[in-house]
């Protein structure tokens, strides 16, 4: 004779009510906090460069409403071009003579030298600065903090500090960022050797440090299965099934 069939467990309204409602935070949310920022900046960009263009060269002007993003795509144009202009013998020449008048200039040559040669370092096409994570022994041995590899030590610091009974291995600068603001932290030189090498993605080790480690580096099929797995639960909890009397026994 066939076994006992298992019962089904009667789901609630509250429960049932209470599921719907986080399933639509965990959607909601996320979007709705990404559109705001995305507004946020839009706004911010329209706000520095819509008034330094005339006033009668923009849309605006003429019609009854606004439209935003305007500025944003004037910057994007604006900088593709001061690229474009950059990288030909005119465009250099210029560019030069900007920067002979700024290095003349006290206090804003030190500023702008400094600020070029960050920006050159963060955005270069070849640059590999703050593009690996890896794994420190610190505050105290045996625990383990996310950095982000920096530049290998300059041959000035890395005499200085051979010369005080530093490692013989190459020397290499790590940024320690703090949870859970990243852009905030400790900088400082260690051996490479003492560096584990982490094979995750930069905005993986952020998101891992802006959480307090809540968020974990995961690859994108098992995320998409934990997604999938949600929602089944989801519509078993309020499909027919949940509302079935629990099937009887038979004799």
């Amino acid at each position: 004779m066939p076994g006992p069939a298992t019962p089904k467990t009667r789901v609630s309204a509250r429960g049932r009510l209470r599921t719907y409602f986080l399933t639509g935070v965990i959607v909601a949310g996320p979007l709705a906090i990404t559109a705001y920022i995305t507004w946020w900046f839009i706004a911010l960009i329209d706000s520095f460069v819509k008034p330094l263009v005339p006033a009668s060269y923009l849309p605006d002007h003429y019609l009854p409403f606004s439209i935003p993003g305007l500025g944003l795509v004037i910057a994007f144009l604006a900088v593709t071009l001061l690229g474009f202009l950059t990288a030909n013998l005119v465009g250099r020449s210029v560019i030069e003579f900007g920067e002979v008048l700024l290095a003349r200039t006290p206090v804003i040559s030190g500023l702008y030298k400094g600020l070029r040669q960050i920006f050159e370092t963060l955005f270069s096409a070849n640059g590999t600065s703050f593009r690996t994570v890896g794994l420190v022994e610190f505050p105290v041995k045996g625990t383990w903090s996310v950095v982000f590899l920096s530049a290998p030590a300059a041959p000035e610091v890395e005499g200085a500090l051979r010369a005080h009974g530093a490692a013989a291995d190459e020397m290499v600068g790590v940024f320690l960022p703090c949870a859970p603001n990243p852009t905030t932290g400790f900088f400082f030189y260690l051996p490479r050797a003492d560096v584990v090498e982490l094979h995750i993605s930069v905005d993986d080790a952020a998101k891992l440090v802006m959480s307090a480690g809540v968020i974990q580096p995961e690859d994108p099929q098992g995320r998409l299965q934990a997604m999938a797995a949600s929602l089944r639960a989801v519509q078993q909890a309020g499909g027919p099934a949940a509302h079935r009397e629990p099937a009887p026994q038979d004799a």
